[in-house]
This record gives C-alpha cells, sequence and structure tokens, in this order.
C-alpha cells in the first residue's frame, strides 16, 4: 500500500532512509489489518507501537541534530512538531488496544498517512529548502 517515491526524498539520504522505514512500518500495520487469518492481532500491534515509538525517537533526534548542523533557521518549531508527534505515539493506551485491534491499526496507518503528507513533503522539504 505504501510506497517510496523520489517525491518524498528530502535529498539527505540518511533521513530518506530513515523515512524509507517509516514506510515499512506503515505497510506492515497494513497487512496485519488486512490479515483475516490472524483473530488475536494484540502481540503484533504492540510490537508495531514500540516500532514507531523507537523509530520516532531515533529519527528525530537524528534529523534535528541534522537541523542544528546546518543552522536550520525553523528549528525550534520543527522540533515542537516532533515533539507533538511523540507525545501522540506515546499517549496511546495500550491497555485499550486489545478491545478494538482493527481500528488502533487503522489510528496508525492515519497517523503515519498524516506524517508523510504534511511532515515529510512539507516540514522536512522545507529543511534543505532554506526556509
Amino acid at each position: 500500500m505504501f510506497e517510496w517515491k523520489n517525491d518524498y526524498s528530502i535529498g539527505v539520504d540518511e533521513i530518506d532512509k530513515q523515512h524509507q522505514k517509516l514506510f515499512e512500518i506503515a505497510n506492515r500495520a497494513y497487512s496485519l489489518m488486512k490479515n483475516d487469518l490472524i483473530t488475536d492481532k494484540y502481540d503484533q500491534l504492540i510490537d508495531i507501537f514500540a516500532e514507531l515509538l523507537d523509530y520516532t525517537e531515533y529519527h528525530f533526534g537524528f534529523e534535528e541534530k541534522y537541523m542544528t548542523s546546518i543552522g536550520y533557521k525553523k528549528f525550534l518549531s520543527h522540533k515542537v512538531i516532533h515533539d507533538d508527534f511523540v507525545e501522540k505515539v506515546k499517549s496511546i493506551d495500550l491497555r485499550q488496544v486489545d478491545e478494538d485491534q482493527d481500528k488502533h491499526l487503522m489510528d496508525i496507518l492515519d497517523f503515519i498517512v498524516n506524517w508523510i503528507s504534511e511532515h515529510i513533503l512539507i516540514q522536512d522539504k522545507s529543511i534543505t529548502k532554506g526556509q
């Protein structure tokens, strides 16, 4: 479902590779949601949540170091957006995940689609455009 395209590239190889990892996480979530043979998806869902949290913390840390290294003028506002994303992931109540697993998978996918369309394509691209 999620396919990396050159349009998503911001022109920084390591950041682009990390963004591609986000696509891998999204595809795993999508495949799990579509797999009707697995009736209890809780363990896999928890693994995806954990991976998404680890990913956001690692990726944002790397991206923020990169922004400071190039003197990116909008660093602070960009960091606030990153912090909000991390808080959204951390705020998911994993105790409720078991109740409606497909809804939580859909929430992950919505979150990632928003991340790609709003953050990568707009905010992250502005890093290398010097805006």
